[in-house]
C-alpha cells in the first residue's frame, strides 16, 4: 500500500533542488511555470526531463508544442519563481528569446529543448527533451528545500 500524498510530499521536501521556469511559445504568447521536478537524463544524446502536473494550465500548452525552454533561476530570482507558481503578481519578467523560444533573462542556465518523448507519470506527465542550445553563468542558484527558498552559503 502506498504512503499518503502528504507524507510523500513532506519526505521528498527533504531533497534540496534548484528552481526552474519551463517556458513555451504558444498562440503568439510566452507561457511559463515554476518547476522543481527537473533532471538530466543522458549525456549522449543530451536529454533532460521535466514533470508537469496534469491539472496545471501548462500541461495542455506544453503538450501542443515541439520545443520548450528551461531556465535555472539565480539566487536573486525568487520573485520570478513565485510569479510563475501563481503566488505573486505584477512582476516584470526579463524575457529573452532564442530562435523564437522564450527564456528567462538573468537565469544561471538556459536550455532549449526539442520534445522527444512524453510519458505518463501518475498525476503528472513527464516530458523528455533533447537539448539543442544551452548557456550558463557561474552565479549562485536559487534552491528549494522543505517548502522554502534557500541560497548557497
Amino acid at each position: 500500500m502506498p504512503i499518503p500524498p502528504h507524507e510523500f510530499r513532506q519526505t521528498l521536501g527533504r531533497w534540496a533542488s534548484g528552481v526552474t521556469i519551463v517556458t513555451v511559445a504558444h498562440g503568439g504568447e510566452r507561457r511559463g511555470m515554476t518547476a522543481s521536478a527537473f533532471l538530466s537524463v543522458s549525456l549522449e544524446p543530451p536529454l533532460i526531463l521535466v514533470s508537469v502536473d496534469n491539472k496545471a494550465h501548462m500541461q495542455s500548452v506544453i503538450s501542443e508544442v515541439d520545443r520548450f525552454g528551461v531556465s535555472i533561476l539565480s539566487a536573486n530570482q525568487r520573485h520570478l519563481s513565485d510569479h510563475f507558481a501563481r503566488r505573486a503578481h505584477d512582476v516584470e519578467v526579463p524575457w529573452m528569446d532564442h530562435e523564437g523560444l522564450p527564456l528567462i533573462g538573468g537565469a544561471i542556465a538556459q536550455l532549449v529543448c526539442r520534445k522527444v518523448e512524453t510519458l505518463p507519470g501518475g498525476d503528472h506527465t513527464l516530458y523528455v527533451g533533447e537539448v539543442e542550445y544551452s548557456r550558463y553563468t557561474d552565479d549562485d542558484p536559487l534552491l528549494y528545500f522543505r517548502g522554502q527558498y534557500h541560497e548557497l552559503g
